[in-house]
């Protein structure tokens, strides 16, 4: 089995800065895509930023220039480095990644993480 274990959140002041990690665990031959989601309560799921296997990120328009995605796949692990952040930030903090299993020759499924709270309150 696969599971993806999500660290860092916490509660910041606005205008403050928190780096969450991301990794992946399990019997794994490879991962494709590892994406960083978001839901804030009474809200739906958005997705805030995504990564490729070959590194290049893309983002959604509220965390441009904010926030940074990264990975390191020695480590199986992504990271999502954000700085001045909001109070519309606050949202529980989500990592999706498409895995490939070990002896699942090119199949790739989809994992989530159990979240990681993140709260701006001054």
């Amino acid at each position: 089995q696969v599971s993806l274990v999500e660290f860092g959140g916490g509660v910041v002041q606005p205008g403050g800065s928190l780096k969450l990690n991301c990794t992946a665990f399990g019997k794994i031959s490879s991962i494709n895509d590892m994406n960083w989601y978001r839901q804030a309560p009474g809200k739906q799921r958005e997705l805030v930023a995504m990564t490729t296997r070959d590194g290049s990120a893309s983002y959604a328009d509220p965390v441009k220039g904010r926030f940074t995605i990264s990975r390191d796949d020695s480590k199986k692990t992504v990271y999502l480095q954000m700085s001045s952040l909001l109070p519309e930030d606050t949202a529980r903090y989500y990592c999706n990644a498409a895995v490939v299993r070990l002896g699942w020759g090119r199949r790739e499924s989809t994992y989530w993480g159990q979240g990681t709270q993140v709260t701006i309150d001054s």
